[in-house]
């Protein structure tokens, strides 16, 4: 079973000393972790995922005549944000057949879908115009071939937005996870420091535009209280939840 490059936060770890969570939750793999929550993995409020939209919308415009790839793609998110931006040329692969399976029963997406490995995408060279990577860093294992991929299969001048748990948020206690039943889950992930992905990406064939570090907002605040987490809602305010690179394909030989 392939490991899925796709993330979510349990909102119950928003605060990192939730007394269900914090040295308690059972921990599997990435491909174990993403088969048991394929079948909810849309139900749940995430406000990093909301916090991530918030930011990234704005600066996804003008897509109706680009071809985006979602690296990671899970059950379809972003695929289905783009569709609806009029992107007709807009495509996601993942490793999880499970996630995968879920993407493949929304209308607008299906169709549009693969499961390959990131660090060997099924496309040739200089395909797409865009690229999104979010929320799958932190279960990539060799950072230097998915950025190498990444400029491969990117055009000269595309851009390439990468997001992930902010590391500060991780040296905090928050983790990736969910409820399977009455048992906390979290799945195996690692965290890296900004400016080594930053240097990653630039080493293979990217100039760095802007990371962002973003903390959750009053927008999100509806979520906690969906989520009945009110109480936590203050103190995940105060650091930063979310990092967001926004790369560019240089024009430099091709890697």
């Amino acid at each position: 079973m392939s490991g899925a490059l796709n993330v979510e936060l349990d909102l119950r770890m928003a605060g990192g000393r939730d007394r269900l969570t914090a040295g308690r939750a059972f921990q599997v793999s990435v491909a174990e972790g993403y088969q048991r929550w394929a079948p909810t993995y849309d139900d749940a409020p995430n406000p990093l995922l909301a916090r991530e939209e918030r930011y990234l919308l704005p600066l996804l415009s003008g897509l109706a005549d680009k071809s985006v790839i979602d690296v990671g793609c899970g059950t379809g998110r972003w695929l289905e944000k783009l569709t609806g931006r009029g992107c007709t040329r807009a495509v996601g692969i993942d490793r999880s057949g499970a996630m995968l399976r879920v993407a493949g029963t929304k209308s607008a997406i299906s169709g549009r879908l693969g499961e390959a490995d990131c660090e060997s995408l099924p496309f040739s060279n200089a395909a797409f115009d865009l690229a999104i990577c979010s929320f799958a860093l932190g279960h990539i294992g060799d950072l230097v071939s998915v950025a190498r991929e990444l400029a491969r299969v990117t055009k000269t001048g595309a851009d390439v937005f990468v997001s992930d748990l902010h590391p500060d948020a991780y040296a905090r206690g928050w983790r990736v996870g969910f409820r399977d039943g009455s048992t906390a889950v979290q799945i195996e992930m690692r965290s890296r420091p900004v400016k080594d992905i930053v240097q990653t990406f630039c080493a293979n064939g990217f100039e760095c535009r802007t990371d962002v570090s973003l903390r959750l907002g009053e927008p999100e605040r509806p979520l906690f209280v969906q989520a009945g987490k009110s109480d936590s809602f203050a103190d995940a305010c105060q650091l930063p939840a979310v990092l967001v690179c926004q790369f560019r394909r240089q024009a430099e030989a091709r890697l």
